[in-house]
C-alpha cells in the first residue's frame, strides 16, 4: 500500500461538506443518487407509491433512444443516477447523457472519445460542493470529471478534465490494460476507484484500489491488491510474483460505510485465471472481501473466499451493507454473494462470519507445476442459491435426444466435484463462469432480507500444454483470445462471442487491429501486445494456421514473461444440449429471498420463461439471467435480467409475480426508481446484446397513470 501526502488545508476545510454529502446520498427520498441506490449497495428505495395492489397498472411513461447501438456487440450495463429531476446514464457506445427525468428529453451529451467506442460502463458517481456539481465517469482507462449542468469537462481536474488510471496503479504492467468500468465512491473529498484489468496469461496489471482528490484528481492513496515486499500477504505468493502477476481487482465495484469510514472491496482472481503454477500460494488479496480504512487505504480486515483460484471465481458483485439481528442484538453486517451461489455474512466491523464456515477438502491438480489449496471455505448457512453438483441424475431430460447427447459427453469428462481443477480431459464448472451470482448483485431491505437472482448453467473447460515451439501468432492467440473465442476460433454465439473464422474477409485489417488494440464493447483491449505480436496475430487470424511469423520474444514482452504460464485453456464453453438449452435439468434461473437474520430461505421461484417450452407443456424452467433486482418500500421487487427480455414485478413477501411486460431489448442491468413531482418512476436500460439476444439502445421509464399517481400523493 502507498499513502501519498496529506491533502491541502483548503481541502481539509471542506471535509465536513463531503461527509454531509456522503450521508445524504441514498435512495431514502425522491432520488436514486448513487450506483445501486446507496453506498451500501442495498438496491433499496423508500418510495412506496407503487404497491403490490396497483403495480398491475404500470404503463410506459417515456422511452429514450440513445441512437448508437450496433447490430451486434453492444449493450448497456448502466444503473442510472437520478438527481433533482435529471437522469444521468450511459449509452451503448459509452457516451454520458443527461435526460429530463419526467419526460426522457435529452439535455446534453458528452462523448469521451468522439467517433469511437467508449467501451463498457456499469455506472457513474455524483459529487457536489455548493454550486460545483460533478459526474465522475469512467471510459477506457480514464476517469472523467464532467460538469453535471453543462456536460463539459471540468478543466482543473486532472489533465484537462480527466485522470489516467494506469499510471496511478504504480505497478509493473499497469499501462498494459486498465479500464474504468464500475463507478467509484466518494468519501471525505476522495473519489475512490475500482478498476478492470486483464486476466489472460500475459496480463500483469494488478487491480490496485486508488483514491484521488475529488477536486484536483491528484492521487492520494493506493492499496496494493498483490502485496509488495514487507506488506501483509506478501508471503502468500512467490517472492517476485508482484512483478509478473496481475488481476485481484475489484472490478464489480465498491461499497462504503461512511459512518465507520470503512470501504469494502470485493476482488477477483489472480492471473492467469486457470493455471497458477507460477503463483504457488494462497495469493492474497485475490478473491477477497477487503475492508479498508477509506481515508488512508490501510487494511482493517479481509476474508478470502477461494484460495489459489484457478476457476475464475471472482467476487462478482458489490457487497451489501445491512443490519441483521442475532441473539437479541443488532449487528452491522456485510453480505457478499459469489459466483458459486453462496452468501457469506460478516460482522462489518470485525470481519467475523455470522454463520459457520466449513473448511472443505479440495482435490489436487494433475497438471505439472500446479499446486492447489488443500482446503476451501464454504458457508454452512445460508444454503447456496444455485446447485453445487452436476451428476448423471442432473442431466437434462428435456427430450430423449437431448439427454443422450449430454450423457455421451458427460461420460468422457471428469466426474464433477466442487473445486475440481481444470484438466486435459475437460472439467465441469457448475455453477459456471457467469454464476451463480453475477455482477447485477443482490438487493437487501431494512428487515435484513436479501433478494438475489441466480443462474445454473454448466460450463466445461479443458487445458492444453502451452506450445513454446508454436508460431508467435498462434501463441498470442492461445494466450489472449482462445478462452473466449475458442482454440478453433468458432466463438460462442450463445454467449454473444462471435466467430473469428474468416474475420479478415468480413472486416478490414485496420479495423481488426484497432479492435484488438483498443477493445470493443465487452471485449477489452490488448494494449500490452507488441507490434510484432499484433502483426503475427493478424497473420494467424487470416490463415488459422500455425505458419505465420516465427515465435520470438520482443523487448516489450520480456518483462511480462519473467515466469510464464505452462498451461492455457482451449476455451471455456457453456454446455448446452442440441436444442441450445442448458445441459442440466431446470431450473436454469431462480429468484430467491433469504432472511439473513436466520440464514433461512423465505421463498424461491424460477425466474424467466422459455415460451416455446411452456407451449410444449414443460413447467416453468427459468432462464439464464444477468442484471440485479431493486426493492421498494411499497413491497415490490423489480427485475429485468432474463433471457426472455421481460421486465417483472414480484411481491417481496411471497415471491408472487404481480406484473410483467416485454422490453424493446433485454434489460440486462439493475433498474432504478425515483419520484418527480409526486409521481414514482421505475427506469431500466434495455441494451440487450447478451446471451445471444438482439441489441438495443433504449431507456424505458414506467409509472402509474397520471390520474392514479395524483390519488396516491
Amino acid at each position: 500500500m502507498t499513502i501519498f501526502p496529506l491533502r491541502s488545508a483548503r481541502h481539509v476545510a471542506a471535509i465536513g461538506c463531503f461527509i454531509a454529502c456522503a450521508t445524504v446520498l441514498s435512495a431514502a427520498g425522491n432520488d436514486w443518487p448513487v450506483y445501486l441506490g446507496d453506498y451500501g449497495s442495498s438496491h433499496y428505495s423508500t418510495l412506496d407509491q407503487i404497491t403490490t395492489s396497483n403495480v398491475q397498472q404500470l404503463e410506459v411513461a417515456w422511452t429514450y433512444h440513445c441512437g448508437d447501438a450496433r447490430t451486434t456487440g453492444s449493450l448497456i450495463s448502466s444503473n442510472p443516477l437520478i438527481i433533482d429531476g435529471v437522469v444521468y446514464c450511459t449509452t451503448p457506445l459509452n457516451k454520458l447523457v443527461a435526460l429530463d427525468a419526467a419526460t426522457g428529453t435529452e439535455k446534453w451529451r458528452f462523448d469521451p472519445f468522439p467517433g469511437a467506442d467508449g467501451g463498457l460502463n456499469r455506472g457513474i458517481t455524483f459529487w457536489k460542493d455548493g454550486n460545483d456539481r460533478r459526474i465522475f465517469f469512467g471510459a477506457g482507462r480514464f476517469l472523467h470529471a464532467v460538469d453535471a449542468e453543462t456536460g463539459c469537462l471540468i478543466p482543473d481536474f486532472g489533465e484537462r478534465g480527466r485522470v489516467n488510471l494506469s499510471p496511478g496503479q504504480d505497478d509493473p504492467g499497469s499501462e498494459l490494460m486498465v479500464l474504468a468500468r464500475s463507478p467509484g465512491v466518494i468519501y471525505q473529498g476522495l473519489i475512490i476507484m475500482p478498476i478492470k484489468v486483464g486476466e489472460g496469461p500475459d496480463a500483469t496489471a494488478a487491480g490496485n484500489i486508488c483514491a484521488y482528490d475529488a477536486r484536483t484528481g491528484r492521487l492520494v492513496w493506493s492499496f496494493h491488491t498483490i502485496p509488495r515486499p514487507g506488506e501483509f500477504g506478501y508471503d502468500t505468493w512467490p517472492p517476485e510474483a508482484w512483478k509478473y502477476s496481475g488481476g485481484a481487482n475489484a472490478w464489480a465495484g465498491l461499497s462504503l460505510d461512511a459512518e465507520r469510514g470503512l470501504l469494502f472491496c470485493p476482488t477477483g482472481s489472480a492471473t492467469f485465471d486457470f493455471w497458477g503454477g507460477n503463483r504457488v500460494g494462497d495469493n492474497l488479496f485475490s478473491d477477497c472481501l477487503v475492508a479498508l480504512d477509506a481515508a488512508t487505504g490501510k487494511r482493517v480486515w479481509h476474508y478470502q473466499f477461494v484460495r489459489h483460484d484457478i476457476w475464475d471465481r471472482d467476487l462478482p458483485a458489490t457487497p451489501n451493507l445491512l443490519t441483521v439481528r442475532q441473539n437479541g442484538r443488532d449487528i452491522p453486517a456485510v453480505a457478499q454473494i459469489t459466483k458459486s451461489g453462496h452468501v457469506y455474512v460478516f460482522n462489518r466491523e470485525t470481519g467475523e462470519p455470522l454463520f459457520p464456515v466449513v473448511e472443505q477438502a479440495a482435490p489436487p491438480s494433475d497438471l505439472p507445476g500446479e499446486v492447489t489449496a488443500a482446503f476451501q471455505p464454504v458457508p454452512a448457512k445460508p444454503a447456496p442459491f444455485s446447485r453445487q453438483r452436476f451428476s448423471a441424475e442432473d442431466i437434462t431430460d428435456l427430450s430423449p435426444a437431448s439427454h443422450r447427447a449430454v450423457l455421451n459427453r458427460f461420460v468422457k469428462l471428469r466426474p464433477h466435484a466442487q473445486f475440481l481443477p481444470p484438466s486435459r480431459e475437460g472439467t465441469i464448472v457448475f455453477p459456471g463462469f457467469a454464476g451463480g451470482g453475477e455482477w447485477g448483485g443482490a438487493a437487501t431491505d431494512p428487515k435484513g432480507v436479501m433478494y438475489v437472482n441466480g443462474q445454473e448453467m454448466p460450463w466445461v473447460i479443458d487445458m492444453v500444454e502451452f506450445d513454446v515451439m508454436a508460431s508467435l501468432g498462434k501463441q498470442t492467440y492461445l494466450k489472449n483470445c482462445a478462452s473466449c473465442h475458442q482454440a478453433d476460433r468458432v466463438g460462442n454465439p450463445a454467449a454473444s462471442v462471435p466467430s473469428l473464422v474468416g474475420i479478415m474477409d468480413r472486416q478490414a485489417l485496420a479495423a481488426v487491429r484497432t479492435t484488438v488494440r483498443s477493445g470493443r464493447g465487452v471485449m477489452p483491449g490488448f494494449g500490452h501486445l507488441s507490434n510484432a505480436e499484433i502483426n503475427a496475430l493478424m497473420d494467424h487470424l487470416g490463415s488459422g494456421a500455425d505458419n505465420d511469423t516465427a515465435a520470438s520474444v520482443s523487448p516489450k514482452s520480456k518483462k511480462k514473461t519473467v515466469n510464464p504460464v505452462s498451461w492455457v485453456t482451449t476455451g471455456k464453453l457453456e454446455w448446452r444440449d442440441p436444442e441450445g438449452y442448458p445441459a442440466v435439468k431446470p431450473p436454469w434461473g431462480t429468484l430467491n429471498a433469504i432472511d439473513l437474520n436466520s440464514g433461512e430461505y423465505l421463498w424461491r421461484i424460477p425466474l424467466g420463461e422459455h415460451p416455446e417450452l411452456t407451449a410444449r407443456g414443460i413447467p416453468l424452467t427459468g432462464t439464464e439471467n444477468t442484471g440485479g433486482p431493486i426493492v421498494t418500500a411499497g413491497g415490490v421487487l423489480f427485475i429485468g435480467a432474463t433471457k426472455d427480455e421481460m421486465f417483472r414485478a414480484f411481491d417481496t413477501q411471497s415471491g408472487r409475480e404481480l406484473w410483467k411486460t416485454r422490453l424493446p431489448a433485454g434489460g440486462y442491468t439493475t433498474p432504478a426508481t425515483y419520484s418527480v413531482k409526486g409521481r414514482q418512476f421505475v427506469l431500466i436500460a434495455c441494451g440487450g446484446g447478451r446471451m445471444g439476444t438482439k441489441t438495443g439502445d433504449a431507456y424505458v421509464a414506467f409509472a402509474l397513470p397520471s390520474v392514479v399517481s395524483e390519488k396516491e400523493k
